[in-house]
């Protein structure tokens, strides 16, 4: 795939490719400094090309699908929602920035979804949980330094927003609470086939010296490959030397038995980095068919050459095995299918 010079706001809306996705993620508290996380994102895929299981049957050209986390760190609480199926407004990707109003298939009433760019670099997504602001406070991290990424088979656009101030309001025991923090956001697209031997290791990083950083580990048949940016305090990028990706400790899943590492050094000699990053809470496992993933909020601490730094940021681990039977698993997705239909 041949790589072109990326353009704004036109490359924040959609693309002709086999997959893309529009993902964020963020550190939030409220005035009396209780803490939350999120992770927001919708895909668009080619329902045959893209080889994903639970869209591969669907007769349609493109699907949207929808993954949505809510955490409540301070109480050590998670809500995982899972939407194999969106359902896209006629309007939507209509404007000349980002604009995409969604909702899902539902018996207990409509429920609207927004991912919107209100002005340059500026978002409002609103889900179930949360209904957010989003301001870039930096220019678009382009990773790479053009915004590709070059895998083979697996290449890959990919730009981020590494500094959004985020305002606005979460949902807690139906219960609006206004917050604010900081979060990031990823867009990629890409004529690139789903693979179940297809494995990552992922961080994004915010130090609370106004440094971001984006690292992960890729592996794709017999290739791997290390990918390390850094977006700094002046808003200039720089590409991190020699990543390396320690797993410290493990967390066992119960629902599928995969085995995550959810503590994990990170070391760059190029910026003399030597960071760990440790989950705030560790059992955010996503399931999506026979797909599973984890998607863990983070602290960080380490050093960067002679400067002590730490901060949050997220982890995603994808391709780390299921041990249980598949078939069990679907019986239980069911099942919390009927019982939430129910409620």
């Amino acid at each position: 795939m041949k790589s072109k010079k990326l353009k704004f706001p036109r490359d924040g809306l959609n693309h002709n490719h086999t997959v893309e996705w529009w993902y964020f993620n963020g550190h939030l508290a409220d005035k009396k400094g209780k803490r939350y996380a999120f992770m927001d994102c919708l895909f668009r895929a080619d329902a045959k090309k893209s080889k994903i299981p639970i869209i591969s049957n669907i007769p349609i050209k493109h699907a949207y699908f929808a993954h949505s986390i809510f955490s409540n760190i301070s109480k050590n609480k998670v809500s995982i929602n899972v939407y194999p199926l969106a359902i896209i407004s006629k309007d939507s990707f209509s404007r000349n920035r980002l604009y995409i109003n969604y909702t899902f298939p539902s018996l207990e009433g409509y429920m609207n979804y927004d991912i919107e760019e209100i002005g340059k670099f500026k978002y409002r997504i609103k889900s179930d949980n949360f209904d957010l602001v989003l301001t870039s406070r930096k220019k678009p991290f382009l990773e790479g330094k053009k915004g590709f990424l070059n895998f083979g088979s697996k290449s890959t656009y990919y730009y981020s927003l590494t500094n959004l101030e985020a305002k606005g309001e979460i949902t807690v025991n139906k219960k609006r609470i206004k917050v604010k923090g900081k979060a990031w956001m990823d867009h990629q697209w890409a004529n690139a086939k789903y693979s179940p031997k297809d494995k990552w290791s992922w961080f994004n990083l915010q130090l609370d010296n106004n440094i971001e950083l984006v690292v992960f580990e890729f592996i794709t048949k017999n290739s791997k490959y290390y990918f390390g940016g850094l977006m700094g305090e002046d808003g200039k990028s720089y590409k991190l030397q020699k990543v390396k990706l320690t797993p410290l400790k493990i967390w066992k899943s119960k629902k599928t038995g995969a085995i995550y590492p959810v503590s994990w050094r990170i070391k760059s000699p190029s910026e003399n980095m030597d960071l760990v990053a440790d989950s705030l809470i560790k059992n955010q496992e996503v399931l999506f068919g026979s797909i599973n993933y984890l998607e863990n909020p983070i602290s960080v601490k380490g050093m960067i050459g002679e400067q002590k730094v730490k901060g949050v940021g997220f982890m995603e681990l994808v391709g780390y095995p299921i041990k249980k039977s598949k078939i069990k698993l679907y019986e239980e997705e069911i099942k919390d299918l009927l019982w939430n239909t129910k409620k």
